[in-house]
């Protein structure tokens, strides 16, 4: 009952007229982000987030959440009408989804894929509601050795979920933590890798290295293959599924939503290896799996499901562990820091607006989803239209504005240049720049929790093999073991996504 009544109260700070519109603005701002080739969550959160600096924190904890499940779904309509994914997590939707769409089937699949989102969002919010606090008071009980091991155990954890080998990913993620460790020594003081710079007190721009490493890299990536897009154009009359098709996606919804919800809390690209794993699902349980591959709509409405439904989940571990489990939650992360709310077992007791508004508001933002998206679905397609050589300086001038708004530094304007280059040449030879954007964000903290805790054992370091360290990990181990082993079981391969 008493989650329920804190649950009540996040309605009323939600449903406050601004919390509103800020929740409209993140969601349409998302769906957008989500339909334009060479955006994505990360890079519209990141974007929008100098804007929220003069909010309050919920404000613009809400809005930034809106852009992330907005963006998920934008892929999807892409994916469905041109064969483009919006976002790496679309890739699958391309398959069954475009196939309906070229039968005439665009409207359905459109539809399924929203009312499918929204559902899968919605229950993993209510499981977020539910776990969320009794993992945050187990938290509370344990020092910093386990959550040295915890966040550890996350970055190792990406060696086996990256698109790229091991040994590539774990490059990634010691460069990552190397870059961490620009700025203020956080217990010293004394200036680390400065070289003088006053400006690099504070450490590399955040918002500049991600701007750069997802949105430039990808708009030049995008750029060596410009086609001329031609896009399905649907009517709102035609987006009423058949009967036959409600029955095929229903059960598929609900695999879905368990699937996604499950891997939203593994770090790394959960939001992608749900989605492959869901189409894997529904293609072996189904009686006709010959259909897959040429329109099936249960291919469409697993994966678009366990797609939203990692959004709840994936505020799990940063919420609760203040650990961001893909890179658009390491944004959210950001934005809580700049706003004085730190993410944590804490949260729930120090900001209890902040979380409950926020789960609450995600109900509202997939319900807005809906509404927004099907209306205006022959709106948004018109933007695809828009020439590729066009839109890429435009996406360019507003990274520009946003990273130079931020600190007004034009360092950051180099480093997002620069972080750019790198994420080009980096992809273009297998790496994947995902584990380096969460090492940076986690690199502090693994650096306070490891020397903390060596300063509680002066020095000793089995404080790491004692006590609760060693049971969070093997619990953790454990669960990310079963779920990594299901994926695999069901036909995952990261090298080349195929299922």
């Amino acid at each position: 009952m008493e989650t329920i009544q804190f649950f009540l109260d996040g309605f009323a700070v939600a449903c406050q007229p601004v919390k509103l519109l800020y929740c409209f603005i993140g969601v349409l701002w998302g769906t957008i982000v989500g339909i334009l080739p060479g955006l994505g969550p990360l890079a519209g959160m990141t974007l929008l987030l100098p804007l929220t600096f003069k909010l309050d924190p919920a404000s613009a904890i809400i809005m930034l959440a809106g852009i992330f499940y907005g963006a998920m779904y934008g892929g999807s309509l892409t994916s469905i009408l041109v064969r483009i994914p919006g976002e790496a997590a679309s890739v699958i939707t391309c398959i069954d989804g475009y196939e309906m769409a070229r039968r005439g089937r665009a409207g359905p699949a459109l539809a399924i894929a929203a009312i499918g989102s929204w559902f899968g969002g919605v229950a993993s919010v209510v499981g977020l509601m539910l776990f969320a606090p009794p993992m945050a008071e187990a938290m509370l009980k344990i020092g910093p050795p386990a959550e040295f091991v915890l966040m550890l155990l996350a970055l190792l954890v990406m060696s086996f979920v990256s698109s790229s080998p091991p040994l590539k990913t774990i490059a990634m993620i010691l460069m990552g933590l190397a870059i961490a460790t620009v700025g203020m020594d956080p217990i010293t003081g004394f200036a680390r890798f400065t070289y003088g710079n006053l400006r690099l007190a504070d450490g590399l721009s955040f918002v500049a290295i991600a701007l750069g490493l997802f949105g430039v890299s990808e708009i030049l990536l995008n750029l060596e293959d410009v086609t001329e897009m031609k896009a399905i154009r649907p009517t709102f009359r035609s987006l009423l599924p058949s009967k036959a098709e409600w029955k095929a996606s229903a059960p598929a919804v609900g695999r879905g939503t368990v699937i996604g919800f499950l891997f939203g809390m593994v770090p790394g690209v959960s939001h992608i290896i749900s989605t492959f794993v869901s189409y894997a699902v529904e293609r072996r349980v189904s009686k006709h799996p010959e259909r897959f591959g040429k329109g099936a709509v249960e291919g469409v409405a697993g994966p678009e499901t366990a797609n939203n439904a990692t959004t709840g989940s994936a505020m799990i571990p940063l919420l609760v562990l203040g650990i961001p489990a893909i890179p658009a939650t390491a944004v959210l992360l950001s934005a809580m820091l700049i706003h004085g709310v730190q993410p944590g077992p804490q949260l729930l007791l120090d900001h209890p607006d902040v979380f409950w508004g926020l789960i609450a508001s995600m109900v509202i933002g997939n319900a807005i989803l809906v509404v927004l998206n099907l209306p205006m679905v022959p709106l948004f397609v018109n933007i695809l239209r828009v020439p590729y050589p066009y839109l890429a300086p435009s996406i360019l001038l507003i990274s520009v504005i946003g990273v130079y708004s931020v600190n007004a530094n034009p360092l950051d304007l180099w480093l997002m240049m620069i972080g750019g280059l790198a994420g080009y040449l980096l992809r273009k030879f297998g790496f994947d720049v995902a584990p380096l954007l969460l090492a940076i964000v986690l690199g502090d903290r693994i650096e306070m929790a490891f020397r903390r805790s060596l300063t509680i054992s002066d020095g000793h370091y089995g404080i790491f093999l004692e006590g609760p360290a060693v049971k969070v990990l093997l619990i953790s181990a454990l669960f990310l073991g079963l779920l990594l082993a299901l994926a695999r079981f069901l036909g995952y391969r990261r090298d080349n996504g195929s299922v």
